[in-house]
């Protein structure tokens, strides 16, 4: 009896590109298209998350990491995070004032 985990890898590689290449499987045409985020899109779906349930996600976050550099007295980590904080928070208010834009 064979041992299953011991498998051939060029046996493996011929038969997937076997069955790449002769199976009827239907195939892609031109007319298909890859879901997108467009305009239309976004007609049809609107952004599930609001604004400050995603700023209180980011301050909760961050919040927990502060706590933990205060609580151990590491005044650079404090600092870095005081930092980066503030910088995630004007990126995500940018892509919000962005999403909110095109809701419109």
């Amino acid at each position: 009896m064979p041992n299953p985990f011991n498998l051939d890898p060029r046996r493996l590689a011929l038969g997937a590109a076997k069955r790449y290449l002769l199976d009827d499987l239907p195939r892609r045409t031109a007319d298909d298209k890859p879901p997108r985020l467009t305009p239309e899109a976004l007609s049809h779906k609107k952004m599930s998350r609001s604004r400050e349930r995603i700023l209180a996600n980011l301050d909760d976050m961050f919040g927990e990491a502060f706590e933990r550099a205060k609580a151990s007295g590491d005044d650079a980590q404090m600092q870095t995070l005081d930092f980066a904080y503030r910088r995630e928070q004007l990126y995500f208010e940018i892509l919000l004032d962005i999403r909110d834009a095109m809701e419109k």
